[in-house]
């Protein structure tokens, strides 16, 4: 059985992503608060220990990742590092990190999300992490050896968190978490690479 790990599995995006995943894979669910699995993706020694305990795995999926959201002129370098420690060397370390322990033809997926080419007020350091995430990804991707794959999913704000973020968000079409679990998957069972998943 393909083992996958999924990290922000208890996340909207995480948990439609673990209920898309068919009964072919052992789910690893790894979460900031698991007794079993914990993880803290800005750290990483939690990154380490997460991998010396599951072992060698076929996919890793990335749900979490946080930015700092505030106005440009008020940012602080405190600020910009959440964003910078977090959503992009958090993803970027879990790569290189697991480059030891993923078996041949297995694959990376990031997120990244739509403020780098739709972008709202408050989110300029949104915009610039997806940026660099998705630079990530695909300047990695000629670089995997053993035909392992990473891509990226893009997704747009939920349909589930717009009850918060309506406000930030006017105009824009929702997507309902499965829906962007889907391009999750395709990431997974599919033979591409260096792809950026829009769904938007």
């Amino acid at each position: 059985m393909k083992k996958v790990i999924v990290i922000g599995a208890t996340g909207t995006i995480g948990k439609a992503v673990v209920a898309a995943l068919d009964s072919s894979y052992e789910v690893i669910q790894a979460t900031r608060n698991s007794a079993e699995y914990p993880i803290d993706i800005s750290d990483e020694a939690s990154i380490k220990a997460l991998y010396e305990k599951v072992g060698s795995f076929d996919a890793l999926i990335v749900t979490a990742g946080a930015v700092h959201f505030g106005l440009l002129k008020e940012m602080t370098e405190a600020d910009w590092q959440i964003g910078l420690q977090n959503k992009l060397m958090g993803q970027v370390n879990l790569v290189t990190h697991a480059l030891d322990y993923i078996n041949p033809k297995g694959s990376f997926t990031l997120t990244s999300g739509i403020l780098n080419t739709d972008p709202i007020l408050y989110g300029v350091q949104a915009a610039m992490i997806n940026s660099a995430v998705e630079g990530f990804v695909t300047g990695a991707a000629i670089e995997l050896e053993n035909n392992v794959r990473i891509n990226c999913v893009s997704p747009t704000v939920l349909s589930e968190s717009m009850d918060k973020y309506e406000a930030y968000f006017k105009g824009y079409l929702p997507r309902d978490a499965k829906d962007v679990a889907k391009a999750y998957i395709k990431s997974v069972e599919g033979l591409q690479t260096g792809k950026v998943y829009k769904v938007q």
